[in-house]
């Protein structure tokens, strides 16, 4: 049984997030230059303004209308436009391929870790690192474990790793999770 998420600080986006696999991938699809609690809250914001977080719906959406639902303060993200636009890209590509079943992206044809990190690649904004990010925490907190799952998930499947939103779990160890990514940055810009 999958463990509830704490990855918002927010109990009802945490919620969603650990009750709809197509909020939790939207989520990890926000996650980039903002707070990663801000971006995996950005679902519960959408789900707010559309009366539920519906993939199908929000493939249908009006463009248009879409990006003003996201924009509108609070916005869902930083870049409120694009990020609408890759989220519905993203939902459009789940009805297409998965028939608007998300989990089938792991579930489908019993795959393996490098077939569910070919599949998260494949998906509209999601490159390498966020797909193997991703992958880690569908094993680490959503019970999710294809054989070879840590292997393909790289580094961000280590068990006691602190890497990214895979392994925060509470205030604690999202605390931890930002220690490593300023130490990450500071070696980074150190090294040029």
């Amino acid at each position: 049984m999958p463990q509830a998420l704490h990855l918002t600080g927010d109990a009802d986006a945490d919620k969603l997030l650990s009750d709809d696999p197509f909020a939790l991938l939207t989520g990890m699809l926000l996650d980039q230059q903002v707070a990663m609690e801000l971006a995996f809250a950005g679902p519960k914001k959408i789900a707010d303004r559309m009366g539920g977080f519906d993939v199908a719906k929000i493939a249908d959406s009006d463009p248009e209308e879409f990006v003003e639902l996201c924009v509108q303060k609070p916005a869902i993200h930083r870049y409120g436009g694009s990020m609408a636009k890759r989220v519905q890209a993203l939902a459009q590509h789940v009805v297409e391929h998965y028939d608007g079943r998300t989990e089938a992206l792991w579930t489908d044809g019993d795959p393996d870790g490098k077939e569910v990190l070919k599949r998260l690649k494949a998906l509209p904004g999601y490159g390498d690192q966020k797909a193997r990010i991703f992958l880690a925490l569908l094993g680490k907190q959503r019970g999710v474990e294809p054989a070879g799952w840590r292997e393909a998930a790289g580094a961000y499947g280590d068990e006691d790793a602190r890497r990214s939103i895979a392994d925060v779990v509470d205030e604690h160890t999202l605390q931890e999770v930002r220690s490593f990514k300023k130490a990450q940055k500071a070696a980074a810009k150190a090294s040029k």
